[in-house]
């Protein structure tokens, strides 16, 4: 989650869409009150030097008239709320108290083919074991293997964003993103959470007739959206 107050623009990541690589690079472009939320210690060291999280903490949350929202893993305390990775847009809403502001900036996020991302989300969670379990078993585990990327970027059901790029021609939305406010990288997106998948094998590879239509309902709503086909 990135709010650049001084480009006038709103970053929603989502899961498995080359997120944190995004935010890599939007981030060297951030001035120093813009909202950076942090990411994982071993993808901050991959940030440029001065472009860590910033202003992500919401200070004076006990007078908010807006609902708050706290993460399990956090202790309990005012230095603990505020933006934080994959932020869906509803809780940044309420977050940011400003209605302006969340109509007026340009608003972005990435998707991904469900069948592909599926996959991507299955080695990303066993990357530390050695033998996984089959992918269909994975997929029984209908609360931690579902993502929840439609809800990141939608309120109350409809998309919110002003574009929503595809991983599949991601530099290429990236650049087309970056245009409708007026700013340039110059530079290929940086690699992060790569080479988890290395047996080489297509996403279409992991799937029976069955998983194929668990996914399929799962993720009816991007499919319809963005006209993906497995």
């Amino acid at each position: 989650m990135i709010i650049s107050h001084e480009h006038k623009f709103i970053f929603i990541k989502t899961k498995k869409t080359a997120g944190t690589s995004i935010e890599l690079a939007l981030s060297q472009l951030c001035g120093p009150d813009d909202i950076i939320a942090p990411i994982t210690e071993s993808d901050e060291a991959l940030r440029a030097v001065g472009s860590g999280p910033r202003n992500w903490r919401v200070h004076g949350w006990w007078q908010s008239p807006r609902p708050l929202f706290q993460r399990r893993w956090l202790k309990v305390g005012p230095q603990d709320y505020g933006f934080y990775n994959h932020m869906p847009a509803k809780e940044a809403r309420a977050l940011l108290n400003d209605d302006k502001i969340w109509r007026s900036y340009f608003k972005f996020a990435f998707d991904r083919n469900p069948w592909d991302r599926q996959v991507s989300a299955y080695h990303f969670r066993y990357r530390r074991r050695k033998t996984p379990p089959p992918f269909a078993e994975f997929l029984e585990d209908n609360k931690r293997a579902r993502l929840n990327n439609y809800e990141i970027y939608s309120l109350d059901g409809d998309v919110c964003v002003d574009f929503l790029g595809r991983f599949e021609s991601l530099q290429e939305d990236f650049q087309h993103a970056l245009g409708e406010i007026g700013l340039k990288f110059d530079h290929e997106l940086p690699r992060a959470k790569t080479g988890l998948r290395q047996n080489g094998k297509h996403y279409r590879d992991y799937y029976d007739s069955h998983t194929r239509d668990v996914v399929g309902d799962w993720y009816e709503r991007e499919i319809k959206l963005l006209g993906y086909s497995f």
